[in-house]
């Protein structure tokens, strides 16, 4: 399968070769060819998977020149600022190659809205948005979305999980009901399922088998540690391992503050990256954590979303996550591109049944360690809570969600 054989004009094969695309990946080759038919699509498809392209690609091939002022014909709608940047930016690069200029604008809240309202002057021809500040520009009358021809739900499961069932039902409002709809979802829990059969007319549908258990290129860790003595052994494991990078999941934003402080009062430069801080803090220290200026990105799962930072050499589970799922989305921002990539997980008294869980969902067990000096002290409370790994099961809030889109 070559990218010709999809469909693509001559600018945008291109594009993808101009970029280093060698060869379309599983749900580009599934998807491509669906969207630029014209069809509705209902795909399923892992982060890192490649999608971007498959949907930035036959959008980009679908957008008319128009006289100024521009209309918006395609509207791409995502759960966080900084996919929606990501995905804003891929699509500028890619457009670059057009004979036609394709004007992209990207909309996020956490900044002031009145550059992006002077941005959005004599149009745009792409919107790539988050819900709320979508609806904060229309109520503006900065833009106007009559003439979108193509919506682009992207990591529907996550618009949902962030809270934009509401603002995602307003969008919709306020688009033709003549278009076309490509919906990408890592998950189609039962509220997703709702939405994509309320939204998608006769659809195509894709489902990219996932990967079964995590990949052999990543070595997994799994060290016995108490709680109080995390910290101390991180820094051990960086310093010992001479980590160039490192991303380290926490469960809370206090959490997050609190381990970047500590680290960085030992002479270890790290940062928070959480929901907290002003989008502007944000982007810097991403951007940092990138060009190797900081060592160590603290993170929570929600902070985290919509990030891709390539050649990550390390994962560090500080705090474990809450499903088998998220546990390799976690593990999997390393190794990526065919590289090795080290995954740690700390394993304290009261996480061992819940680790295990997590082990039970992979069909896979990761041996248990112990760093000298670090060796733990406590024992599990009997009957103590340790937290559930969500499970396939629709939980109370999904059949609600569910209910409210019916």
């Amino acid at each position: 399968m070559t990218f010709a054989s999809l469909g693509l004009s001559h600018a945008l094969l291109r594009a993808v070769g101009e970029l280093g695309y060698e060869a379309p990946t599983p749900i580009q080759a599934a998807a491509i060819p669906v969207a630029l038919a014209g069809r509705d699509l209902q795909a399923s498809a892992e982060t890192g998977s490649g999608k971007t392209a498959a949907f930035v690609l036959p959008v980009l091939q679908g957008i008319e020149a128009v006289a100024r002022p521009r209309r918006t014909q395609a509207l791409v709608l995502v759960p966080t600022r900084e996919l929606a940047a990501q995905v804003g930016e891929s699509m500028r690069e890619i457009a670059r190659f057009l004979a036609e200029p394709v004007k992209v604008s990207i909309l996020y809240g956490g900044v002031s809205i009145n550059p992006q309202m002077m941005a959005l002057r004599g149009g745009a021809d792409v919107v790539v948005a988050t819900p709320g500040r979508l609806l904060d520009v229309v109520a503006q009358n900065a833009l106007n979305l009559t003439s979108v021809r193509c919506l682009v739900l992207d990591e529907a499961d996550r618009l949902l999980e962030a809270g934009f069932s509401d603002e995602l039902q307003r969008v919709l409002a306020l688009l033709p009901t003549a278009r076309q709809n490509l919906l990408f979802s890592a998950t189609f829990p039962a509220a997703v399922q709702a939405l994509a059969d309320g939204l998608l007319r006769d659809p195509v549908r894709v489902d990219i088998a996932r990967e079964p258990e995590v990949p052999a290129r990543i070595e997994e860790h799994a060290i016995e540690v108490d709680a109080a003595r995390r910290t101390p052994l991180l820094r051990h494991l960086i310093e010992k391992g001479a980590w160039s990078r490192a991303l380290v999941f926490v469960a809370t934003r206090y959490a997050c503050d609190h381990v970047a402080d500590k680290l960085c009062k030992a002479g270890i430069p790290a940062a928070a990256f959480h929901g907290d801080a002003s989008q502007g803090a944000r982007t810097r220290v991403l951007a940092d954590f990138k060009a190797g200026q900081l060592q160590v990105l603290v993170a929570t799962d929600l902070g985290a979303r919509g990030i891709d930072i390539s050649q990550l050499p390390v994962v560090v589970n500080y705090d474990l996550p809450r499903s088998a799922t998220d546990y390799v989305h976690r593990i999997g921002r390393t190794a990526r591109a065919g590289a090795q990539g080290l995954a740690v997980s700390f394993i304290g008294a009261q996480d061992e049944a819940h680790f295990r869980l997590i082990e039970k969902r992979q069909s896979r067990r990761v041996p248990r360690e112990r760093i000298e000096g670090y060796e733990p002290t406590e024992t599990a409370v009997p009957g103590a809570a340790t937290g559930g790994v969500k499970g396939k099961r629709p939980s109370k809030k999904d059949k609600l969600r569910a209910a409210g889109l019916r």
